[in-house]
């Protein structure tokens, strides 16, 4: 008897991952969706690189360059272990979202605490996209000849609506996610544009503006705000389940190596984007790394202009999510076509309604990333894994799992506490102290003086 114990969950196990594989191959060919792997991995570096990555270059000034760029691939192997144990675990319990999986692990508290994360980080991220929309745009149009500053295209409330009736509604309105690949392609696109233009700045821009004190510390007292910072730009968890339901093969394997191929271009990305973002402007690096350039940096200003672009296409991607949240809570997952509008249309004239009043979210936005997407990165992964895995206590996956759940634990009590007492300032439309020095001659030219 006591060797039959210990044999009895490795016997266990593989049965699980039989009845998992059955399963998955049956959802495939039944509950499959039109993306294929290609469709589904430019949705998973959309929701990743959309407007997080321009706060990354402030990461590292809030960590320290060293540490950064280290918790910054620290960051990128948690999400990606956390995305592929978000679906093990909706395998493991037979559920097709998010909201289904805690609701099963942890019951009704678990699923109203999981739906209101997962609710107001999209939320959130719906209005500080349509404020970064109105701020970009703006400082864009105020380039072109004849356009003076009391022009209409000047208005960030007049441009936040335009974009919102032109662009925001109607690519929110569609139904079926995988109708997003090709629009978060273009997305991807002119975020390498972007990447580019911030490389060449920290070539020719870099070395007019005057080097902070202890800019190459290895670490900061504020490290873990910088988690949190990445968090926010790493976090796809909130929409995983859709992007995984909307493969036309939903398996384990293929979303394991979408997984894999997407965060691990996204961290390259990212870290380039950080490191030179930062090694431009070191201790003067804002939460906004273009508020940091000029404003009559014309290649600055093509760079806002495709990063405004690129915040506009992932819009619709967070707008999925909260759409979901409502319908599985109010609506029982379903909705008709005319509730479908409705909802839709409520949502988003809320987020551009608060997004017209407030133009500088600081603090909302740091205690969003401690707050919303720590838990849904961190914790409650791991934590559904945890539950319902079959394995010993002492299997890698558990081991793994528990130190990112105490990883995860802390990071939000320390963050959230921080964040309080040492918020980001708002330096919303001031012109950087650099801009104005007299032998400053690299605005319009992309050499270095």
């Amino acid at each position: 008897m006591e060797r039959g114990g210990p044999e009895l969950p490795a016997a266990a196990a593989p049965q699980i991952e039989t009845d998992d594989q059955t399963a998955l191959v049956s959802k495939s060919r039944n509950k499959g969706g039109n993306s294929n792997l290609a469709s589904a991995g430019f949705n998973i570096i959309n929701s990743i690189i959309g407007s997080g990555i321009i706060g990354l270059p402030y990461s590292m000034k809030e960590a320290g360059f060293p540490l950064g760029v280290l918790l910054l691939f620290g960051v990128a192997y948690i999400t990606d272990y956390s995305i592929i144990l978000l679906i093990k675990g909706g395998n493991l319990s037979s559920t097709n979202t998010y909201q289904e999986l805690v609701r099963k692990t942890y019951g009704l508290i678990g699923y109203l605490i999981l739906s209101t994360l997962q609710f107001l980080y999209p939320f959130i991220a719906m209005i500080s996209y349509n404020i970064i929309t109105g701020d970009t745009l703006t400082k864009v149009f105020l380039r072109i000849p004849g356009v003076g500053p009391d022009n209409i295209l000047t208005d960030r409330h007049f441009i936040i609506l335009l974009t919102t009736i032109i662009f925001t509604l109607p690519l929110s309105l569609y139904r079926d996610i995988a109708k997003l690949g090709k629009v978060s392609l273009i997305s991807l696109i002119l975020t390498i544009v972007i990447l580019v233009i911030v490389m060449v700045r920290a070539v020719t821009l870099g070395p007019q503006v005057p080097k902070s004190e202890n800019a190459w510390i290895f670490a900061k007292s504020n490290a873990v705000q910088a988690i949190g910072v990445m968090s926010f730009a790493f976090i796809c968890h909130h929409n995983s389940f859709l992007i995984y339901g909307s493969l036309e093969e939903p398996t384990l394997n293929n979303w394991s190596r979408i997984t894999h191929v997407s965060v691990s271009l996204a961290v390259v990305i990212s870290v380039l984007f950080a490191a030179c973002g930062y090694m431009t402007f070191t201790g003067y690096t804002e939460g906004d790394i273009f508020e940091n350039y000029c404003r009559d940096d014309n290649l600055a200003t093509f760079g806002r202009f495709c990063y405004g672009v690129t915040v506009i296409l992932t819009f619709p991607l967070e707008c999925f999510v909260t759409r979901e949240v409502i319908a599985n809570v109010f609506f029982h997952g379903n909705l008709s076509t005319v509730f479908h509008i409705v909802v839709t249309v409520i949502i988003i004239a809320v987020a551009t309604g608060v997004s017209l009043v407030y133009d500088c979210l600081g603090i909302v936005l740091e205690l969003n990333g401690v707050l919303s997407a720590t838990p849904l990165v961190f914790i409650i992964p791991t934590a559904c894994y945890l539950r319902l895995s079959k394995e010993r206590w002492n299997h890698s996956d558990n081991l793994i799992s528990c130190l990112i759940l105490v990883i995860g634990g802390l990071v939000m009590t320390v963050g959230f506490v921080l964040t309080l007492l040492h918020p980001l300032e708002c330096s919303h439309g001031k012109e950087m102290f650099y801009c104005f020095s007299s032998n400053v001659s690299f605005h319009n030219s992309t050499l270095p003086p």
